[in-house]
């Protein structure tokens, strides 16, 4: 089958989505079975032109800088008894019998891929691990130290109750076909192949149960509720009631995050690291009209809301609904099948010169409280407004009189008052600083001395004799006018 004829991955994660909302467990394989097959056939393309361009070369160094994954000496060791394992007569016993499990690090890697490409998965507490799990959770939330002094005695005991959770994990099966063509490629590019089906496996699998699995055989959902008073019908948790939202503004906002900062037990903590996740459909024709600004320059900014936050469009999200949530307070778990083997099966058969193989994945996850996640109705969300208020600038002002008048600690006669304009003064120094205060701040001042302008508030030096001080005042309106005059004896 060639490359042309399969659709793009992420066709096909469409596809494996909508049958896991759907419950469709034979589109799903369907899906996969394709999927599986994309994969092979990029990786074998992959390595027929990467081989081109290092003209057969195995050199790691080149290998390393092309961007080959370069394998431990366990994995190397693990994947060249896989391969010959493969290329038995009786790969089932071959394979069954082999004394070499899938390494740890082959694991952490594939969900480094998934933690770095996969935005959900990205930003929720997600760690990889193996078969069931004991998780220690804080269940009186936020506890506060009482202050003393250094030698009194201790005043106030944490009582922070904790419970422990057991939680199994969930398996998700991974078929994974080998055509024997693949198996002289190399350990390198087996390995690439066998972390691709894992890391489709987990991101496919994953995302449809955390963001909406009931609980019933997969992980509970952020959009359903827990704790100790839920009731849990069949094995399933209930959904939230979902929360009307009808703009983002900073008032709807602000209150949807004021829920999520108190903690089950009426506790507040700090809310950080919040995502908004979306249909991709409901993102374009409501999220971002309602989250789009235009600036001054007359460009658009997407995603601008009054708190920071994440938007994560998810196809495991209906239309009409939304999720918003501090994202660490989810925890999901991963790992492979306890014993780290492949097993062979006779299940599938795609072509003659392929060999189908199965990878057990394990995974489960939960919200660690109720108010962690909301659950939003968002199919009536409007875009966003923006009041605009017209705004009437004032009438500048036409008042030219001064305030205060001063010439140096020297008397004025008569006694200064703003409707006054003439002044007389004497003085023994040779200078004296000149200040003129405004009535109004928008007036405009010079101050001259003997016809030669000195700036306000500074000092004026004075001729023996009669001096003329001018203060012209000129309006904020820029038209009216008005001239204090103050003559200046210095004997």
């Amino acid at each position: 089958m060639q490359n042309n004829d399969i659709r793009s991955r992420e066709e096909l994660r469409t596809l494996i989505q909508k049958a896991v909302r759907d419950n469709d467990a034979e589109a799903f394989q369907a899906a996969f079975d394709e999927m599986l097959q994309r994969v092979g056939l990029d990786v074998q393309q992959e390595y027929e032109n990467r081989m081109n361009d290092l003209q057969q070369e195995l050199d790691s160094r080149i290998l390393a800088a092309r961007g080959v994954r370069q394998l431990t000496s366990e994995e190397r060791s693990y994947y060249q008894k896989l391969g010959e394992a493969m290329k038995a007569t009786d790969p089932r016993q071959a394979v069954t019998g082999m004394d070499a499990v899938l390494p740890k690090t082959v694991i952490d890697s594939v969900f480094d891929d998934l933690r770095t490409n996969h935005p959900l998965l990205s930003r929720i507490n997600f760690m990889a691990t193996g078969g069931a799990v004991e998780i220690i959770v804080n269940t009186n939330g936020y506890e506060e130290a009482a202050w003393g002094d250094l030698c009194d005695d201790i005043v106030k005991e944490l009582t922070s109750g904790f419970k422990k959770i057991n939680t199994g994990l969930y398996k998700l099966s991974a078929f994974m076909p080998v055509c024997k063509a693949m198996l002289d490629l190399g350990p390198e590019w087996l390995d690439n192949y066998v972390r691709q089906v894992l890391f489709e496996a987990f991101a496919n699998g994953m995302e449809a149960g955390i963001v909406t699995g009931d609980g019933n055989k997969k992980p509970i959902g952020m959009d359903r509720q827990v704790g100790d008073n839920v009731t849990v019908t069949g094995n399933a948790y209930p959904k939230k009631a979902a929360v009307k939202v009808s703009d983002l503004t900073p008032a709807t906002v602000g209150n949807l995050i004021s829920i999520m900062a108190a903690d089950p037990n009426g506790k507040t903590r700090r809310v950080q690291g919040v995502i908004l996740l979306v249909n991709p459909q409901d993102y374009y024709q409501k999220v971002m009209p309602a989250t789009t600004v235009q600036a001054p320059d007359g460009t658009y900014r997407n995603d601008v809301l009054p708190y920071p936050m994440d938007v994560i469009q998810s196809v495991s999200l209906p239309r009409g609904e939304a999720i918003i949530g501090i994202a660490s307070q989810y925890l999901a778990m991963a790992g492979t099948s306890p014993n780290g083997k492949i097993e062979y099966s006779d299940h599938y058969h795609f072509l003659e010169d392929e060999r189908v193989y199965l990878v057990k994945g394990y995974a489960n996850g939960m919200p660690k409280d109720n108010n962690a996640f909301l659950r939003l109705d968002i199919s009536g969300l409007q875009p966003a407004t923006w009041k605009v208020t017209q705004v009437t600038a004032p009438t500048p002002s036409d008042d030219a009189t001064l305030s205060a008048l001063t010439i140096g600690s020297q008397a004025l006669t008569p006694t200064f008052a703003a409707a006054t304009v003439s002044y007389t003064a004497t003085t023994t120094n040779a200078t004296n600083t000149i200040t003129a205060v405004p009535s109004d701040a928008g007036a405009e001042i010079h101050v001259l001395v003997n016809n030669a302008e000195i700036d306000n508030g500074t000092a004026a030096t004075w001729q023996t004799g009669s001096n003329t001080v001018k203060v012209n005042v000129t309006a904020a309106d820029g038209t009216t006018t008005k001239t204090y005059t103050v003559t200046v004896t210095k004997s």
